[in-house]
């Protein structure tokens, strides 16, 4: 079993990271996730959002991990679990794979708080722990799917903040369009 983990600071408000995290998928920076599905979405009596997605990804694994996995399967499923709290201003994530199982294990959870410093910046702490079973070389594998994640984790940073830049400029064209419709009347 392998430990990763990583903290990260947003130069955003709370609400803007949540909406952009909410809408993460499809993004120039993880083209490996090539399907996201919403299989549930609720408000909980405390006017918490939960979401239950499946995450679909074609994993570009390596020819030497297929021989050692013994597989030459690439697309890969994941489930994930959030829970928006507007109240608290908290958004838990958890993810799974729910391919490969009996061989690689990734479980992450991320979790996204206002900077306790400066409400103007979001702080994201991120987990995965790993486990690789039934195969040789497995403290080998571990290793190398950490540095997986946290190249991933890199992108998936990345492309947030792309998200943001969408939402923003988006945001701007509607005051300008809105503006210039006003100033017609």
């Amino acid at each position: 079993m392998k430990i990763w983990s990583s903290e990260h600071e947003f130069g955003h408000p709370w609400d803007t990271v949540i909406k952009a995290a909410m809408r993460k998928y499809p993004n120039p920076m993880n083209p490996s996730v090539v399907g996201v599905d919403v299989l549930d979405r609720s408000l909980d009596n405390q006017g918490r959002l939960h979401s239950h997605r499946l995450l679909s990804t074609e994993w570009g694994l390596p020819s030497i991990v297929k021989a050692i996995l013994g597989t030459s399967r690439t697309m890969t499923y994941i489930k994930e679990h959030s829970v928006v709290d507007p109240v608290e201003k908290k958004m838990v994530l958890s993810s799974t794979n729910i391919t490969l199982t009996n061989l690689i294990s990734v479980d992450e959870r991320l979790v996204y708080t206002p900077h306790p410093e400066n409400p103007e910046k979001t702080l994201l702490t991120q987990e995965a722990i790993i486990t690789v079973k039934g195969v040789s070389l497995s403290s080998y594998l571990e290793t190398l799917m950490a540095s997986t994640i946290s190249s991933n984790a890199r992108k998936g940073r990345e492309a947030l903040e792309w998200v943001i830049g969408e939402l923003t400029s988006t945001r701007e064209s509607m005051k300008s369009a809105m503006a210039a419709a006003s100033a017609e009347d």
